[in-house]
């Protein structure tokens, strides 16, 4: 077994401890079989197979990003385009990439999805989650799912996007679809089951349906909930136990409360906000409630077609009052909370070595220079990527 340590590292954020201080000056870390072998002073570091000299720059977590679309088509740049001169953003838009989703081929879309995956890289995300729902049938739900688990740690079926438009009419029938045969072909593939629970998509009774059918199929629950207006889907959220709660823009003191008392993670997701000119979600109220929060990207072509999670947490700072330090444990612990898993978005021993190198003495810079690419270097399952 080969170790490696990383020295030179002028400020080591490990997120190991709820309770611990701040970032670690002046550290060091020990890489051992892909894990996070040892942290702590550099004066105290242990020898090492191998060793390599940061330059005196911070070092993070790589960020989990827990929510993302990334199996399409296409782009919706016009969409945009005209929300940013007055058009308000609305669900519909979803069906233009179903569209084009269904008459692209495997290739074009494994193609699209490394794409976006190389860039999540490259920018210090780690650990992706990435969701089907624009195929909406059997075939291509399956098709998304199954091109998404080559790529991707954690996998959604999302096949209650919308209601396509080949059932605009019919909609009790897509259900009927989403929680029967469309689930038994797509569990195989998926670890989780989401909805899209808000109006022009999926209302309570049926968002109800398709989780109990999902929890039954043994999938573990997300939700977008919140997103448009409220709504009832953080309250479902909490009452199904699922995961996280995604969105989460409109909340009332009944929600907030539900979340803070639950296990369930309000998911936030800034880029949408900044892409649609929507109300920012109150992150202060939330945090100060108690209730546990993730920052993800949610990068898709219609609402928001960003997979920077740096951007992120820019945002998340700027506009959800959010303080550097609480907005970068949000992406990358919170993120994993999200995805009910303790092994990634820290550098605690044990850990899995995913990590990003700052070109930066402090993570603060994150949130202090917006937009300037800071990410030098990652680590990923203890081994540089890229």
């Amino acid at each position: 077994m080969t170790t490696t340590l990383l020295t030179g590292i002028a400020e080591l954020t490990t997120h190991a401890e709820a309770d611990a201080p701040g970032p670690l000056a002046d550290a060091a870390l020990v890489i051992a079989d892909g894990r996070v072998a040892w942290t702590g002073p550099a004066a105290q570091a242990p020898d090492a197979d191998e060793r390599v000299d940061l330059g005196g720059r911070a070092v993070i977590p790589g960020f989990v990003d827990s929510h993302a679309h990334l199996v399409f088509a296409g782009d919706r740049a016009q969409e945009f385009a005209a929300r940013m001169t007055g058009t308000p953003y609305s669900a519909g838009g979803i069906r233009t990439t179903v569209a084009a989703t269904r008459a692209a081929s495997d290739d074009a879309l494994r193609a699209n999805l490394r794409r976006l995956t190389e860039e999540m890289l490259r920018q210090g995300t780690t650990t992706v989650e990435c969701k089907s729902g624009y195929g909406l049938t059997v075939e291509h739900e399956a098709r998304a799912l199954r091109l998404a688990r080559e790529q991707v740690e954690a996998v959604t079926y999302l096949g209650a996007h919308v209601v396509p438009a080949e059932y605009q009419d019919r909609p009790a029938e897509y259900v009927d679809l989403v929680k029967g045969p469309m689930l038994d072909a797509c569990a195989p593939y998926a670890d989780f089951a989401d909805v899209f629970c808000e109006r022009g998509a999926f209302d309570a009774e049926q968002t109800r349906e398709i989780l109990t059918a999902a929890r039954a199929k043994g999938l573990d629950l997300r939700l977008h909930a919140n997103q448009l207006g409220n709504g009832p889907g953080v309250q479902l959220a909490v009452e199904f136990g699922a995961a996280s709660a995604d969105h989460c823009t409109f909340l009332d003191e009944k929600d907030i409360e539900a979340l803070a008392g639950s296990q369930t993670v309000a998911t936030l997701l800034p880029g949408v906000e900044f892409s649609t000119r929507s109300p920012y979600p109150d992150a202060r109220r939330l945090l100060d409630a108690g209730a546990t929060v993730a920052i993800a990207t949610d990068c898709n072509p219609g609402s928001c077609y960003t997979n920077s999670m740096p951007f992120c947490i820019a945002v998340a700072v700027r506009d959800m009052h959010m303080s550097p330090a609480e907005a970068l444990w949000a992406a990358t612990v919170g993120g994993a909370e999200a995805l009910r898993r303790d092994d990634v978005g820290h550098l605690g021993v044990g850990a899995r070595a995913d990590l990003a190198v700052l070109d930066a003495p402090s993570f603060i810079h994150l949130a202090y220079r917006p937009g300037v690419p800071l990410v030098h270097r990652v680590w990923k399952n203890g081994t540089p990527a890229g």
